[in-house]
């Protein structure tokens, strides 16, 4: 599985990512408060905005981002934080990018029940 490499100390981090033949945009940010990271998603517009998607999806540890949600433009694969070592229990900026990544699961019909 290929994963979505996002340099935290750049965090809040914006950029561009194609997934299943469609342009999205991530934006992660982290909080410092509560030690974790959120993402948002948008569609690129060619206006002056992004249309935005899903706002401050909270990223938690082996659960797909925006599973929760209905909305039917979301991104065909699925994007989920995990550890593949399976040592860690929930994502932190101690091991998120070192041993906690967020991978691009392209066979997620077949895969659900294993995450």
């Amino acid at each position: 599985m290929d994963y979505i490499p996002v340099d935290k100390e750049n965090i809040p981090e914006m950029f561009d990512i194609d997934l299943a033949d469609e342009t999205f945009k991530l934006k992660f940010a982290y909080n410092e408060t509560g030690d974790f990271f959120t993402v948002n998603l948008y569609r690129p517009s060619d206006g002056e905005e992004d249309e935005e998607i899903i706002l401050g999806e909270k990223m938690i540890l082996n659960k797909p981002l925006w599973n929760d949600s209905s909305d039917l433009t979301l991104p065909a694969p699925q994007l989920v934080p995990m550890d593949l070592s399976d040592n860690e229990t929930s994502i932190t900026w101690d091991n998120f990018g070192v041993t906690v990544f967020l991978y691009i699961n392209d066979q997620a019909d077949d895969e659900d029940d294993n995450l």
